[in-house]
């Protein structure tokens, strides 16, 4: 059967999410779409399977040294004066403006519910698999993840090394809650990622009421001095656990 137009155009723009090239209002509506048509979501994960399989089994070929050169020549005079930010960081800077211009900075993110602040870590975790990279700046050197942070947003988050215990740091990224920018840190075990997001706490968080899963994904929650922590992972809940209680533990930070 032949699919019809408005298939064929959803189908487009889940590869173009895939590859990152989505504005924020087509990456938000496509996303959503996805969450409503299984169909959708399979092709998201078949193309994701693939770009896995050619990473994983095809080795990246250096280019010549004297290709830059080529370009360069080429295309001189015509080359943009600023480089065009991702979506996710345009994102996160319209959020922080919009935060600085109304004095609200943090207020946005203390004042929600413990369930809506998980659900929404739960997709930008999801949108992050999806995406070409899980973060905006990759590294597994704390210090060059936290330094990242400075200028981006209010406070850099606590980073911690915890490569010996088999969680892997990875980078971090700037998600956004409500209007709120956020730092997430990414961690891997095994073939699984971890996003872990910091942030100040605004009145006193019910422990209690923290969703221990969501969308199908483990969360673990946790409030250490004045910061609210966030682990979101489809790893075991036991695992999960292990690395909070590790994250909490680690004495080795920037």
């Amino acid at each position: 059967m032949t699919r019809s137009t408005s298939d064929d155009n959803s189908v487009l723009l889940v590869h173009a999410y895939v590859d990152g090239e989505l504005d924020p209002a087509n990456a938000l509506g496509i996303t959503q779409q996805m969450e409503k048509e299984p169909a959708l979501r399979a092709e998201a994960e078949r193309v994701n399977a693939l770009r896995r399989v050619i990473h994983e089994r095809l080795a990246r070929e250096e280019a010549p040294p004297e290709l830059r050169a080529r370009i360069e020549t080429s295309v001189a005079g015509l080359r943009p004066h600023r480089v065009q930010p991702s979506w996710r960081a345009l994102a996160a800077s319209i959020a922080l403006t919009a935060m600085v211009t109304s004095g609200t900075t943090w207020l946005v993110v203390g004042s929600q519910q413990p369930t809506v602040i998980a659900d929404s870590l739960v997709s930008d975790h999801i949108r992050a698999l999806m995406a070409r990279e899980p973060v905006d700046v990759a590294s597994s050197d704390r210090h060059t993840v936290k330094p990242w942070f400075n200028g981006r947003i209010p406070n850099s988050p606590r980073v911690v090394d915890l490569a010996k215990e088999d969680f892997t740091l990875i980078g971090g990224r700037i998600d956004v809650i409500g209007r709120t920018p956020v730092p997430t840190l990414v961690y891997r075990r095994a073939k699984h990622l971890i996003s872990l997001t910091a942030m100040p706490v605004e009145g006193r968080f019910d422990l209690d009421r923290s969703p221990r899963n969501a969308s199908g994904y483990n969360v673990v929650h946790w409030i250490e001095n004045g910061v609210s922590y966030w682990a979101i992972s489809d790893i075991e809940a036991r695992q999960l656990e292990d690395f909070a209680k590790l994250f909490r533990t680690s004495q080795t930070e920037l």
